[in-house]
């Protein structure tokens, strides 16, 4: 399975290797607005319009901040950032290189595959004619560019699936089992959706989708729910009625998609 902290590194408008820092940011942000929601709720106890809609504003605006985060995260998860070649057992490998200190580094095929394409085609679409089959998107680089780039490039090598259950860090071949390995290849992967997987195991790009989509679309109603609450704040609403306790209701549920999320980071993010 691919290991979280290879995958999740990014930071918007930042280039480099920052693994879980976004993730963490993200989880911060959710907490933080389960605090703000707490505070609403007080303030309705103690019947202060204004700082009831205040607090709830506050939460609102940090639960755009993590939906719209989590948007850009699956947009960078989709998209990938390396790209990879899929086996003939239709395990992914990936392509990394040694580093001064012995560690190895992986790195992107843009990085290595500089030799022009030579099977360009026009992409199977059904405007080209109904002889036509529709076909996925073609990748940018093609199986034959990738191993003539590879053979080119002594000091790379392939780094497989399977993890040493010691190290607990993928395996990485040497240079003759890599060439053996890429020899096999079938496919040039670049990103990740629910059929393959550029990180590794496609199933964990399934759950990926499932468990974050899941929580996603709870946090997404959990702020509409707010925005109603907020105007029926702004508007009197509850001060007419002489309590907040709706205010109340929706806390609960606020605080429900919180906890959610912290198991989740937990469980999928960290273990």
């Amino acid at each position: 399975m691919p290991i979280a902290d290879e995958v999740f590194t990014h930071i918007p408008f930042f280039h480099g290797n920052y693994p879980m820092i976004y993730v963490a940011f993200m989880t911060f942000v959710l907490i933080v607005s389960s605090v703000t929601m707490v505070l609403a709720v007080d303030a309705g106890h103690q019947m202060k319009q204004k700082k009831v809609a205040a607090y709830m504003f506050v939460t609102i605006i940090f639960g755009i901040i993590f939906v719209g985060s989590q948007a850009w995260e699956w947009n960078t998860f989709i998209n990938g950032s390396y790209g990879a070649v899929k086996g003939a057992n239709n395990k992914i490998l990936q392509f990394v290189e040694k580093t001064d200190d012995g560690a190895y580094h992986q790195i992107a095929l843009a990085d290595f595959v500089t030799n022009e394409r030579t099977d360009v085609r026009t992409q199977h679409v059904k405007e080209n004619g109904l002889w036509f089959e529709k076909e996925p998107t073609q990748p940018t680089y093609s199986i034959a560019q990738v191993q003539e780039a590879f053979k080119n490039r002594p000091d790379l090598l392939i780094r497989s699936e399977r993890l040493n259950p010691e190290t607990k860090q993928k395996i990485v071949l040497s240079r003759e089992e890599s060439i053996a390995k890429l020899a096999t290849a079938t496919k040039v992967v670049e990103g990740a959706n629910l059929i393959e997987n550029e990180y590794g195991n496609p199933i964990f790009a399934d759950f990926f989708f499932f468990i974050t989509g899941f929580h996603g679309f709870h946090v997404f109603s959990g702020i509409v729910f707010n925005i109603i609450i907020f105007f029926n704040i702004v508007l009197g609403t509850y001060e007419k009625r002489g309590h907040y306790e709706m205010v109340e209701k929706v806390g609960l549920y606020w605080h429900f998609v919180d906890l959610v999320w912290v198991f989740v980071f937990t469980f999928f993010y960290l273990v």
